[in-house]
């Protein structure tokens, strides 16, 4: 009776439009009822997390086929639809966003005042986004949420940007608006190529179907060339060296808040973007590019320790090891590691807990007597 009632009343959209309802909510609440702000948007996150529990209760781990699938006719002269599904890779990075988010919220809990509001509405529309990112399976639309999640990224935990309006409400602006310009600019230039391979795959195929595309043949030669394309994206997410220089100075000046979405969620977005696009969809220019990517990660891996052992801010020492770290993961997914969640799951565990400990208070090394 319990399996049917939940068949009946949990499904991935209702998942998915749980953030968006609150956000929606709040919109009706004035700026001055900040207690209510705070006690809503906790309350909308947690009934969240439930919520994708329960949707893991359901889940059958005995098949490897997609489930929870739902379809809804978007651009149908385009062969595009609105195409959602869960199996058991795409489950854990959801679990892993509704279980984050409020912890988000309660780190950043005594910093909300005049901008409370916006702090929560940005980070509800994030969770939106990036539940979406892990359960679509058509290629346009995950790249049109992949790319989304940059906009409450910019937008939340204290500051609010538009088109060059204040940027930061805290010291060091200046350096708080190139931070978050490069993390901006590294991240959608890349994705261009991206968009561009995913144009050129709807041109040759009439479809961005994932479940199509897993069962299409595509030449060497142009394998290669989506491939390149791809990792353009995901590597800037990674992020792997040389376009690794936006996330030490994210994480530096980044509110608390926004520092546990980063190193616990976003830089997930390009290992689930490898696993889920570039390995399984060009496994021929995997092959073909896997001492590169070896070679990149163990450069990356040995560059940014080096890098570490001269930081004396806490928080570079994270960003920068969480570099290393990220590379680390990269080098188990091209040597096909069947444990590759697992380190991908306590990472994204306990890089949350690592940002929090400087976000309570700066910490400076030197200032404390340590030594790096």
């Amino acid at each position: 009776m319990l399996e049917n009632f939940f068949a009946s009343y949990f499904d991935l959209s209702g998942l998915i439009l749980c953030p968006v309802l609150g956000s929606i909510i709040l919109l009706f609440i004035p700026n001055s009822a900040i207690r209510l702000i705070r006690f809503i948007g906790l309350c909308v996150s947690l009934l969240t997390f439930l919520y994708s529990l329960v949707l893991w209760i359901k889940f059958d781990p005995s098949t490897a086929k997609f489930q929870f699938v739902e379809s809804v006719r978007w651009l149908p002269y385009e062969n595009i639809h609105l195409y959602m599904g869960l199996d058991g890779l795409s489950l854990f990075f959801v679990i892993l966003t509704t279980f984050l988010i409020p912890i988000c919220i309660l780190v950043g809990w005594s910093g909300m005042r005049s901008n409370g509001k916006e702090y929560i509405i940005a980070f509800l529309i994030c969770e939106f986004l990036m539940i979406a990112v892990f359960c679509m399976l058509d290629l346009l639309l995950f790249y049109v949420f992949f790319e989304s999640v940059l906009i409450p990224m910019l937008c939340g935990a204290e500051h609010l940007i538009f088109a060059g309006i204040k940027l930061f409400l805290c010291r060091g602006l200046v350096q708080k608006i190139k931070a978050a310009y490069q993390f901006f600019l590294y991240t959608l230039l890349g994705s261009v190529f991206m968009l561009l391979a995913i144009l050129l795959i709807l041109l040759q195929t009439g479809t961005t179907d994932l479940q199509i595309l897993l069962t299409t043949e595509f030449s060497e030669r142009r394998q290669i060339l989506l491939w390149i394309a791809f990792f353009a994206s995901f590597a800037v997410k990674v992020p792997m060296v040389p376009v690794h220089i936006w996330l030490p100075e994210a994480h530096v000046e980044a509110p608390t808040a926004g520092s546990v979405i980063l190193a616990g969620i976003l830089l997930k977005l390009g290992t689930y973007g490898f696993l889920r696009f570039s390995i399984p969809m060009f496994p021929e220019a995997t092959l073909c590019f896997t001492p590169f990517i070896y070679t990149l990660s163990a450069i990356a891996i040995i560059y940014t320790s080096l890098t570490t052992l001269r930081q004396i801010d806490l928080k570079k020492i994270i960003a920068y090891s969480s570099v290393a770290h990220m590379n680390l993961v990269t080098i188990g997914m091209f040597s096909r590691a069947a444990a590759v969640r697992s380190p991908i799951w306590s990472y994204g565990h306990t890089s949350k807990a690592k940002t929090c400990v400087p976000g309570v208070r700066p910490i400076n090394l030197l200032a404390i007597g340590g030594k790096t």
